[in-house]
């Protein structure tokens, strides 16, 4: 029996519904070539997601926007794959690996030519929204495959491998945008990505095979229209808190978090009854398994402080340091590349010692970085940044790959699908929502001590101090949580 194949020997049609069967070293060969293009592929998604952060503060300028507005390019592409992605569950049953490829990166592809030729803010949301579409499909795709493919006791491994591709494309993004911007347009950052897009597309369509085998599963639209309703009303509400406490209408606020919060109720309820029959969108029985629902509270927590802080970051060095653009992506490199070179490390110490011993001390770290990081001032050295963000990378690295990988495997199998579905929406709509809110903290503290008479600069950091703390004291909770996270015990076996 192969490696690849010991916890759940497919059948031939299974394994390959478009090939003869295969041997044993033939079939271990055609999933880590699925696996390795399918990271391939999720390397130039993620890559995208973090190349706007550096382009901004040049976006507000050349579109004549605020920073509540230009975090929309942002927050919009994570609430979009928060909305697609509990639809992946049912896109991965109903079609098979090569269609879901082709799909995502189709997607994507379309997106990025889009965003070339925008002619303003308006078009260039819509191009980003369209692209979010496409890597929504991407990262459940590569995480149930995975899961179908790798045993549990190599599985730590192989999400660290993963982590290097997950971090280096967000390290490098900000130091390519960085780049592009010093010699021109910000439309050139998208410029660059497009190529590799259809190339990625078209390797896919020539060698992605398919490794399941493509069933009946139902869609249930009125459980897309309520988590479309409940995920955008909640992050669009959080995003007018910065509106409002510079005089803008509190009842945009209030309305948009009712009608958030309601529609997430309907949709929690409609689910309930929807796997009664095994016809839910996104089966929360997942969360019946307690370690799966600790690590998912874990996620959702580090997500609102991870993306609150990498968007105020280039705004902190841009706007109140003066750092040129080409230094704020270098700046930000080495702590991504921190975080992708010590993921195999960590991958082989899960194996070895299980999530508790990585968790506990990255939770620590993390919540010490944050919280040094609540001292900047107008004044404070650029290396001062650049050392904080490392040590957080360096936190987050011990962190990200133990919550994954034991949330997912507490998992039984047939619902790898709906944990993977369950963690990437999670993860979206806090990313979508610390950055929100992490946005409208620093607007509202800046424009308060702008009033008081402060000069811009040092009323920024004082809006971006106040805006470290909060994430600060979210990654706190994350420390206690931490010591109830352990090592699912053959998994597979006991369910």
């Amino acid at each position: 029996m192969t490696e690849t194949t010991q916890n759940h020997p497919p059948s031939p049609r299974s394994t390959s519904p478009d090939t003869a069967p295969l041997n044993g070293a033939d079939l271990k060969r055609r999933n880590n070539q699925v696996i390795y293009l399918l990271l391939a592929a999720t390397f130039v998604v993620f890559l995208n997601e973090t190349i706007m952060n550096v382009a901004l503060v040049p976006l507000m300028n050349d579109l004549s926007i605020d920073e509540s507005t230009v975090q929309w390019l942002s927050t919009s592409f994570m609430l979009t794959m928060a909305v697609i992605i509990p639809t992946t569950g049912f896109l991965l049953q109903r079609l098979t690996t090569r269609q879901v490829f082709i799909l995502a990166m189709t997607l994507f592809s379309i997106g990025t030519a889009l965003a070339v030729v925008s002619p303003g803010f308006s078009v260039l949301l819509i191009a980003r929204i369209i692209q979010a579409s496409g890597t929504a499909i991407m990262m459940p795709l590569l995480m149930t495959t995975i899961m179908q493919l790798v045993p549990a006791e190599s599985r730590g491994r192989t999400m660290g491998n993963i982590s290097i591709v997950i971090s280096v494309a967000p390290a490098i993004g900000p130091t390519i945008a960085g780049v592009i911007l010093s010699l021109g347009s910000w439309r050139w950052m998208f410029g660059v990505v497009l190529p590799i897009a259809l190339i990625m597309l078209a390797v896919g369509i020539r060698w992605v095979r398919n490794v399941n085998e493509p069933g009946h599963a139902p869609l249930d639209l009125t459980s897309v229209v309520l988590s479309a309703f409940g995920f955008s009303g909640l992050v669009f509400g959080l995003s007018q808190m910065a509106h409002s406490s510079t005089g803008g209408s509190a009842w945009v606020l209030v309305i948009s978090l009712a009608v958030g919060i309601a529609a997430l109720a309907g949709f929690v309820f409609r689910q309930l009854r929807l796997q009664r029959k095994d016809e839910a969108l996104l089966d929360l029985r997942t969360f019946r398994n307690g370690s799966f629902t600790a690590t998912v509270v874990m996620m959702m927590i580090a997500m609102m402080a991870l993306f609150g802080t990498i968007i105020l970051l280039p705004i902190y060095l841009q706007k109140v340091l003066h750092v040129e653009n080409l230094w704020v992506g270098l700046l930000l490199l080495p702590g991504g590349l921190l975080m992708g070179l010590s993921a195999p490390i960590v991958g082989r110490l899960y194996d070895k010692y299980g999530p508790r011993p990585l968790i506990v001390p990255g939770t620590i770290v993390v919540t010490a970085s944050l919280w040094l990081l609540a001292t900047v001032s107008a004044t404070t050295s650029p290396y001062y940044v650049l050392a904080m963000h490392m040590l957080l990378s360096l936190g987050l690295g011990l962190t990200f790959t133990p919550l994954f990988t034991a949330g997912l495997s507490s998992l039984e199998p047939k619902l790898y699908s709906h944990g993977s579905a369950t963690v990437g929406t999670v993860q979206q709509v806090a990313g979508a929502a610390g950055t929100a809110l992490f946005i409208a903290v620093m607007s509202s503290t800046t424009a308060g001590l702008t009033s008081s008479g402060a000069n811009l600069e040092v009323a920024t950091a004082g809006g971006i101090r106040a805006a470290f703390m909060i994430g600060a004291i979210l990654f706190t909770v994350n420390i206690v949580i931490g010591f109830f996270i352990s090592k699912p015990e053959n998994a597979e076996a006991t369910h």
